[in-house]
């Protein structure tokens, strides 16, 4: 299992071999880009996208541009997610949740599992040379199967497919209901990717998955003081406090793999 360190932070990439998880908008806004000194994987940013706006406001050719250039200056990277549609309440109906409002897509969870998989199709038609990985949505095991079948309709044979993005589990990653979505699926053959798998998360069904990422570590920091000779209010963007949660996390693995330990 490799476990990439989740951070805002592009320039992380040529300070760490650590595997790192990275939003692409934040390397698109960005006038140069630092060269990636170990393996990366690049997030769409789709739950901002609709939390903010309800749609997706870049077109797969522009998302397919970014990660272009992004593959050319940055270095290649293990792969980068689809733009998908997530299924969370809050991301369909909107409204405000806690501290956090929701435009609202005002879709059905069933219109997100097609727009998924016809996003995935076009990216792939547009990009089939980049490493784009298709992504299961749902609410439920019953929608998280839908969706599969719907992916093997359209002709992606989601065993056959080196990764495959786990979606709008981040929040019940921990439950027990995560642990019955990520079983079913595994038992397909499907080689998992866990978006927001944290500690407990990953003790539960890490051994199920390919991948995961976590920014729990940010978190994390924020409430407590900082390290030792660190002269920042707190290490919510620290290098060394991230690296060190990290390697945390991986001690707790079952039999962490050889890659993964040498990335640490």
């Amino acid at each position: 299992m490799r476990f990439y360190l989740t951070t805002h932070k592009r320039h992380w990439v040529r300070l760490t071999g650590v595997p790192l998880f990275l939003k692409s908008e934040h390397f698109a806004v960005a006038r140069t880009l630092p060269q990636a000194l170990g393996p990366y994987a690049v997030d769409s940013g789709g739950f901002s996208e609709l939390q903010k706006h309800g749609r997706w406001t870049r077109t797969p050719r522009q998302y397919v541009d970014d990660l272009r250039r992004i593959w050319e200056h940055v270095g290649p990277y293990d792969w980068a997610a689809q733009q998908d549609w997530m299924c969370e309440t809050a991301i369909r109906e909107g409204g405000t949740y806690g501290p956090q409002y929701f435009a609202g897509t005002g879709l059905s969870t069933a219109e997100h599992l097609r727009l998924t998989v016809q996003n995935f199709i076009e990216l792939r038609s547009l990009a089939p040379d980049l490493r784009i990985i298709p992504v299961l949505q749902g609410e439920t095991i019953a929608d998280y199967e839908r969706c599969l079948a719907l992916f093997e309709r359209a002709g992606v044979t989601l065993a056959a497919e080196p990764v495959v993005g786990l979606g709008s589990v981040c929040r019940r990653q921990s439950t027990r209901e995560g642990a019955e979505i990520v079983t079913a699926l595994a038992a397909h053959g499907l080689r998992l990717h866990g978006f927001g798998f944290k500690t407990l998360g990953i003790a539960r069904v890490g051994h199920l998955m390919a991948s995961a990422d976590s920014l729990a570590w940010s978190s994390h920091a924020r409430r407590r003081p900082p390290l030792p000779g660190h002269t920042h209010k707190n290490c919510a963007n620290c290098i060394d406090y991230a690296l060190a949660w990290r390697q945390r996390v991986i001690n707790q693995i079952p039999n962490p793999s050889n890659d993964l330990e040498a990335a640490a």
